[in-house]
């Protein structure tokens, strides 16, 4: 048996992500944090972020074991596994896929991007902020088909992804407790030719976005056709174990993933 890859924390902006402040740094290898996350804790390792994050929100210091991560390393990560179009244009997912060209890794585990935000109360743990993955987007319609996605591209390379939230979410991983990681088994088995028709139909469409940007295929794309993807990349994904949940809905296990790469 290959040995695992490392464990990858990935922290969004969720009001839940505080409680990953006090979490020992020896449960991760490696902590990848989502826009203004990083006020969360100082030891993370990489800070993804958007062209449009305002400067005054960056950190004031960057140590020089830190990494920044921009569009320009970010695009072409998440082209690799398919483009926005198919693999979800919103950060949750975006960084995700980073983390899995970059690291390599053994366990994904999110904590603060379950993308559910209330009518009352905070939607973030700063306050209040935009809820970018309910926003209207053809690369948006399930979000849960998304997660279903990238989990099934994940484990192909070994990967299974975790949800360390106990809320409700639109994350289709099984639940885990941040203690327990190490002990997360490899992801299971992938039914890799079923994955390479579903990967051959995304590109049939044409829906390239080789600099990251979708806009001119709102109006055109066919809807019916990525709908039926989006149920597709479900159906591959599996049923529910153990603890896995998500508000209602299904929650898929760590066994499947991506195109080989």
């Amino acid at each position: 048996m290959t040995e695992r890859g490392p464990v990858v924390l990935i922290l969004g902006s969720g009001p839940n992500v505080v409680q990953a402040a006090g979490w020992h740094r020896s449960l991760f290898d490696h902590i990848v944090v989502i826009n203004n996350a990083w006020q969360v804790r100082p030891d993370w390792d990489a800070l993804v972020f958007p062209e449009d994050f305002p400067a005054h929100r960056m950190p004031p210091r960057v140590g020089p074991d830190q990494t920044l991560v921009d569009a320009s390393a970010f695009v072409p990560a998440q082209n690799r596994y398919g483009g926005f179009v198919f693999a979800g244009a919103t950060m949750a997912f975006t960084t995700a896929y980073w983390a899995l060209a970059e690291y390599r890794p053994g366990v994904m585990a999110f904590m603060g991007c379950d993308m559910v935000y209330p009518d009352q109360g905070p939607t973030h743990f700063y306050g209040a902020g935009a809820a970018d993955p309910l926003r209207a987007d053809i690369s948006l319609r399930d979000l849960g088909a998304k997660s279903a996605r990238l989990s099934v591209l994940a484990a192909l390379q070994g990967c299974a992804c975790v949800n360390l939230s106990g809320d409700v979410s639109r994350l289709m991983f099984p639940r885990c407790d941040a203690a327990d990681l190490h002990e997360v088994t490899e992801a299971g088995a992938v039914d890799r030719h079923m994955v390479g028709t579903l990967l051959a139909r995304e590109r049939a469409l044409g829906y390239a976005t080789p600099d990251g940007r979708h806009d001119a295929l709102q109006e055109r794309a066919d809807l019916e056709a990525l709908d039926a993807l989006d149920r597709d990349w479900q159906g591959l994904s599996g049923p529910a174990t153990g603890r896995a949940q998500s508000g209602g809905r299904t929650a898929f296990p760590t066994g499947q993933s991506p195109p080989a790469v």
